[in-house]
């Protein structure tokens, strides 16, 4: 496997982390039997919740710059190390993402998850030979 294939799934492994932590919040909040259920007429979602919820999507938002990315790598062999750079950026710029969403700390968050997108760009920039 790639290396860039390799942060791709860990990516996914840290989805999994943090819609776990979501689904967790739910049930902290309303009770198994309630989130198990249907789901139609529960209360808002305490902050906790919420920002768990929100973590979660921007997560799945911005794979959909990655997985693509990482994947075309791979199809056409066209690892390089600017590509492995990117993936590792990404990465690691989401996980801390993460963790800065969930711990509520602002003005932070933003500068990790601009770093991830600067991760993806620097996948295509390789990809497309204007990093060599």
């Amino acid at each position: 496997m790639t290396p860039e294939l390799t942060y791709l799934a860990y990516s996914i492994i840290l989805l999994f982390v943090i819609v776990f932590i979501q689904a967790t919040a739910g049930i902290r909040q309303n009770g198994g039997l309630a989130m198990a259920n249907n789901r139609d007429n529960l209360p808002s979602p305490n902050t906790f919740a919420a920002r768990a919820k929100r973590n979660v999507d921007n997560m799945r938002e911005n794979l959909w710059f990655f997985a693509p990315a990482v994947l075309i790598v791979a199809i056409t062999n066209a690892s390089t190390s600017w590509t492995v750079l990117g993936a590792q950026i990404f990465f690691f710029a989401r996980l801390v993402h993460s963790i800065t969403y969930l711990a509520g700390w602002p003005f932070i968050r933003p500068l990790f998850w601009f770093a991830g997108i600067v991760g993806c760009a620097i996948i295509f920039l390789s990809l497309f030979g204007i990093l060599v």
